[in-house]
């Protein structure tokens, strides 16, 4: 008889718990979304999903993912 595990993934997505985060990196929000790196920047870049400047740094509201994934179902609901 053998016995199944759980696979843990190689790197725990600690922000995907952590709900004291206000902005996100585009990586982390990529994590989220379970897309690439490359996708979510495209889709920040079009403004699909809305990002803020810090400094010189890019960061996405973790409200702006619940949003984008509305808009998604909005448009799926009406194709």
């Amino acid at each position: 008889m053998t016995t199944l595990t759980a696979v843990q993934p190689a790197v725990p997505d600690e922000t995907a718990t952590d709900t004291a985060l206000v902005l996100l990196t585009v990586e982390e929000a990529a994590r989220r979304l379970r897309i690439g790196r490359t996708t979510c920047f495209r889709l920040v870049l079009s403004g699909e999903i809305e990002s803020v400047t810090v400094g010189r740094l890019r960061r996405i509201p973790v409200d702006a993912l619940p949003a984008y994934v509305a808009k998604l179902r909005r448009t799926a609901v009406a194709a």
